[in-house]
């Protein structure tokens, strides 16, 4: 088996080609070139390593290898990134790049959406696909991935469609290898980070009337939950967007507190504002509605995630 990964650098590509070397699963692996150097990557096999501005002229125009599956991970991530041009080129157009690809070659197509192509979540989180047109993503990032989205969809109406394809939204990923992301790394990771260091935690006051200091909700899933998903994908043929979360909500005061206890650290908790930059962006619950993708493992829990992620860390 031979797998192209974009992405394959970063924080869930890293542990996805993890995965796939413990299954001797031959690897193409696409991002930025410097990004392979990270140490959290030594013991990790890429396979060929292609910069991400090469690797369509080699997919086209050199003598590929053969490919069993392209999972693509590769993206801009952070949701207060504002340069809409380059989001639009590498979250929008080259997904669309790598998609007539898989097309034209009958490759199976699984990538990463989110959900922050739900906004606010004031329509709620269903991953109906007649649902999904009405959304109205807060942030140029959101806005990226929902593009790519509805362009899925229409393409299949088209015919023009990979053999088997998926769509997956991405909700609160956190785990081992996600350091680099700096403030866009899970709060699982912040929490870790700062009660470990200062003995502390600061939390995000609420600027909703309705919604307690704390009770801010996230739907965190393991990162081992969603490679195992998107290998779980690769065997049973989708064809479609669905959700990633484990649909349940965790507040940040309960995720404190569970880091708290994990570390043995007496819990104290210091409160600030929200920054004004994604102040008017902030989502204030995700939880995914799960019944869609019919996945029938059971997800790693907060508590447990917690406990696994410290011992890598080893905290």
């Amino acid at each position: 088996m031979r797998y192209l990964v974009t992405g394959a650098a970063g924080f869930i590509g890293a542990r996805f080609v993890e995965s796939c070397n413990d299954k001797d699963i031959e690897l193409i692996s696409v991002d930025k070139l410097a990004n392979f150097s990270r140490p959290e990557h030594e013991g990790l096999q890429f396979g060929m390593k292609f910069d991400i501005e090469d690797i369509m002229h080699h997919l086209l125009h050199d003598a590929p290898r053969h490919i069993d599956a392209i999972v693509h991970l590769g993206a801009i991530t952070d949701t207060t990134f504002s340069d809409i041009h380059m989001l639009r080129s590498l979250n929008t157009d080259f997904s669309h790049e790598l998609w007539q690809y898989a097309s034209q070659y009958q490759v199976p197509f699984i990538y990463a959406s989110s959900a922050a192509t739900y906004g606010n979540g004031k329509q709620g989180y269903s991953d109906d696909e007649d649902f999904l047109y009405k959304l109205v993503p807060m942030n140029f990032y959101g806005m990226s991935k929902h593009a790519f989205d509805l362009t899925a969809l229409k393409l299949e109406k088209e015919g023009v469609v990979p053999p088997s394809w998926a769509g997956l939204k991405f909700f609160n990923v956190y785990g081992y290898g996600e350091a680099h992301k700096e403030r866009m790394a899970s709060m699982v990771y912040q929490a870790l980070q700062q009660i470990s260091t200062d003995r502390k935690i600061t939390l995000f006051k609420s600027h909703r009337e309705d919604i307690p200091d704390g009770m801010q909700c996230r739907d965190f899933i393991y990162v081992n939950d969603v490679v195992n998903v998107i290998h779980w994908n690769l065997k049973n043929t989708k064809r479609g967007i669905y959700n990633l979360g484990t649909g349940k909500a965790n507040s940040f005061l309960d995720l404190a507190l569970l880091v708290f206890a994990e570390l043995e650290v007496f819990p104290d908790i210091e409160w600030v504002d929200t920054p004004e930059d994604i102040r008017d962006q902030y989502q204030y619950f995700t939880q995914a509605e799960m019944t869609k993708l019919k996945y029938s493992k059971p997800f790693t829990s907060l508590k447990n995630g917690v406990t696994k992620y410290a011992k890598r860390l080893g905290l």
